[in-house]
């Protein structure tokens, strides 16, 4: 059977378990099918952890906790159409929920654990291979925790779809929510009580005079306003309101400047005053682009593939943050895919094929 065949094969029974993270279903599943792709080749030692009901597995051919590359995958998914769950092939696309994000890298990482296990042990590469379930909710109970286990290595990779460019610094995630008191009053009679509703419209005008909303992409702090609550009746002012804000910080500038920022941007010159609540606080991927550890990787795509990889910045976030955050240089570099968490995801079979031969390179195989 070809690589090609192979990985296709096993991306789609992937796909066809909907491991949803926030939904908690199917995640044991997922892991137990890695699990039994495996089971023939004992070489390959199975590490299994669980964390509030989120399962992982960690596959290395050692007693050693820290390696030389670790490699990550992500096998929770978001919600998808029905439909989506049924993989399909197309023009050189297999389309469906998780081919792009990020199931593909998945078999990848499989099948080379496989020719690995197949090794002499004095010819396997120092590795360990990560599968997690919660990526799409936070990591927070999975790569997060097994970072503090002590899973550490040389090189940090996520399988995330990047066109096989390598993505070394990404944006903090901060959720806020912004909860302004009021005075209510009749609605006719506004001077006598304090309209939440208005603080907060002024107090985002002065946040916006920070980081005004940009007309194209740009590597700078943005602020997003996403849910706003306030007022029980068409005739009152209310007695209170709030605003949540998505705002996702470069590393540059930080996340605690920020959170100065607003609450500046909403202090008002009399009671009642704002109360500026952290909801979610994420951390930024910031390996710096001149690390030799990225070279290795550049290096080996072009002895293998004939292409460079290029290296760039994202605006959201992933697990790789986690190893950055302690020190350990970390990246994102996966096949080419489309259609992230959209009705129409797929990724590449030709470029799933390139990404195998490209690892394989990497790890000196």
């Amino acid at each position: 059977m070809s690589i090609r065949t192979t990985l296709v094969d096993l991306t789609t029974r992937l796909v066809a378990i909907p491991s949803v993270s926030a939904e908690k279903r199917d995640l044991q599943p997922v892991i137990d099918l890695v699990v039994a792709e495996l089971a023939a080749y004992p070489a390959a030692q199975l590490h299994h952890r669980d964390a509030s009901g989120y399962p992982m597995l960690v596959v290395n051919f050692s007693q050693e906790l820290t390696s030389d590359i670790i490699l990550n995958a992500h096998l929770d998914v978001v919600p998808a159409r029905p439909e989506q769950w049924q993989a399909f092939e197309r023009d050189g696309k297999l389309y469906g929920r998780g081919t792009q994000d990020m199931k593909g890298s998945a078999a990848v990482y499989i099948e080379i654990i496989k020719e690995i296990a197949q090794l002499p042990a004095e010819q396997r590469p120092s590795v360990s291979f990560q599968f997690v379930t919660d990526e799409e909710i936070g990591g927070a109970n999975g790569t997060a925790l097994l970072r503090d286990e002590g899973w550490h290595a040389n090189l940090f990779i996520a399988g995330e779809p990047t066109n096989l460019n390598i993505c070394h610094g990404a944006k903090g995630i901060l959720w806020l929510a912004v909860e302004q008191p009021g005075v209510p009053a009749h609605g006719s009679r506004p001077w006598e009580g304090v309209n939440p509703i208005e603080r907060l419209a002024s107090g985002l005008g002065r946040l916006y005079d920070y980081y005004p909303t940009p007309e194209q992409e740009i590597w700078r702090t943005t602020v997003t306003p996403s849910i706003i609550k306030g007022g029980d009746a068409g005739n009152r002012i209310p007695a209170n309101a709030q605003l949540n804000l998505d705002i996702r910080w470069t590393p540059e500038e930080g996340a605690d400047a920020v959170i100065d920022n607003v609450k500046q941007a909403f202090a008002t010159p009399s009671e009642p005053n704002a109360n500026v609540q952290i909801l979610h606080r994420g951390t930024a991927l910031n390996t710096a682009a001149e690390e030799p550890n990225l070279q290795r990787i550049v290096d080996a795509q072009q002895t293998s593939l004939g292409r460079q990889a290029q290296l760039f910045r994202e605006h959201f976030g992933s697990d790789a943050r986690f190893y950055s955050d302690a020190g350990i240089p970390a990246v994102c570099w996966g096949p080419e895919g489309a259609g992230l968490h959209t009705d129409d995801e797929w990724v590449s079979i030709a470029g799933l094929v390139d990404y195998y031969h490209a690892v394989k390179a990497l790890l000196g195989l």
